[in-house]
Order: C-alpha cells, then structure tokens, then sequence
C-alpha cells in the first residue's frame, strides 16, 4: 500500500485526482491540499510514499516544494504545463502527466510509483551476481538486464546511480545503485577503483599516465586516494 498526498490549487483538479485514487487497491489519500505549505505539515506528523503534485500553486511552486526537501518521497508531477517536464525528470520525479489526466495513464504513472517502491522494499539494490562470475543482473526500466564482466569498459557513479559503459554499445546503462555494492559485485581479479567515482576494467585498458587512464577514447581520473591502482596495473610505483 502507498500513502499518498494530493496536492492542487484547483478544486476540481484535486478531486479528480481524489476519485483516481479511490481507483487503486494499493493507493491510499492520507491527505489532500490546496496548497504546497499545508502538505509539509502533513509530512512532519505522517509517512508518506507518493505526493500528487501540481507545480504552478500560490506561494510555494510545485518544483520549489521538491527541492526544498531533504528526505523526498516519491513525486507525481500533474500540470497543465509541459515546459516544466525538463525540470521535473531532473528532480528524479517518477511521473509527469499533463492536465487533463486520462484514468489509464493515471493508472501507468501510479503502477510506476508501486514498482518503485516495491523494488526499495525488497532492498532491491545490490544486483543479483551468478555463480559462475561471468555476469551479474542489474534494474533498468523495471526488467533485470543482464551484463557481461568481460562486456564493461568502466562504471561512472552518479550520486544513487552508476553509469555502465559498454564494450558493445555506446549507449551506457543507468541503474539506480551505489558504487560500493556494485563494487562488492565484480571480480576484484577484473576491475580497480581508481576514483571514488570511477571503477575500471583491467582488461580494457589502453595506457596510462600519472593521473590519468585510458580506455579507449575515455580518459578516467585517478585520484590521490586510489594512487596504489598504478602499482596494481603496472607492478612499479607510479
């Protein structure tokens, strides 16, 4: 079950979106508002997992609600204003739907939120890794994506993502995760942190310099911190 919060200066907005609720066995309204200022008293006194949220309000904007917050739950952003979609994906928002809202893509934005969560309450974060050590499983857009540790040229952390560089796409893959469960995951045989951000395959590496390595056309930093990589590449101190 979701707990959930409406939050819209439109009357009838807000009991649209009330009614589409009322729809979902795993949605529950714990609250509806018409203002940004009145659902962060809410959140103080009661969890909350998903906010409904308008973005052009009096006062407090929808967008300045969000990053006004420290600890967020999950947003779902409804407006009648498409220009602020940009914005919104930037805020890590789940949803964007533009007014006026039809139920099933309501129901698409809702059952998102739900996977989500569901996901964080499995602790869902560390991927799965076969035994064989030949490839590990990661989340991408709500499927397990399988990747090859000979595929790997380097993985780049993101804040709560990691980017995944591949040998066999120039497209990375972008999974919510940190580094060091990624990191516990890969053979130590294989890969070297050389960066609190960057994590390399050895095997892929072109050449190096004293603070810099080289694969393929990428140039990855090493840092101070992780300076004994070069040993570990070369066998001689860097």
């Amino acid at each position: 079950m979701l707990r959930c919060i409406a939050i819209d200066d439109e009357p009838l907005a807000l009991e649209l979106l009330e009614d589409n609720i009322s729809k979902l066995p795993f949605l529950q309204l714990v609250a509806k508002c018409d203002n940004a200022l009145e659902a962060m008293q809410i959140l103080k006194e009661q969890p909350v997992d998903l906010i409904f949220l308008d973005i052009q309000m009096p006062g407090l904007t929808g967008l300045q609600f969000i990053k006004s917050m420290t600890d967020k739950p999950m947003f779902i952003l409804v407006t009648a204003y498409e220009k602020y979609a940009l914005e919104g994906y930037s805020l890590d928002v789940v949803d964007y739907l533009l007014k006026p809202v039809s139920l099933d893509r309501f129901i698409k934005a809702a059952n998102k939120a739900y996977e989500l969560h569901q996901l964080k309450l499995k602790g869902n974060e560390k991927p799965e890794t076969h035994t064989t050590g030949e490839y590990f499983f990661v989340n991408v857009d709500y499927s397990l994506l399988k990747i090859n540790f000979s595929d790997i040229l380097f993985i780049e952390g993101l804040k709560d993502y990691v980017k995944i560089h591949l040998e066999s796409t120039t497209k990375p893959v972008v999974t919510r995760m940190s580094m060091k469960s990624l990191e516990e995951s890969l053979p130590v045989n294989k890969f070297l942190r050389v960066h609190k951000s960057y994590i390399i395959s050895v095997q892929h590496v072109n050449s190096l310099r004293k603070s810099s390595i080289f694969i393929g056309p990428h140039e990855i930093p090493i840092s101070e911190a992780y300076r004994d990589a070069i040993t570990v590449l070369t066998g001689k101190q860097g």
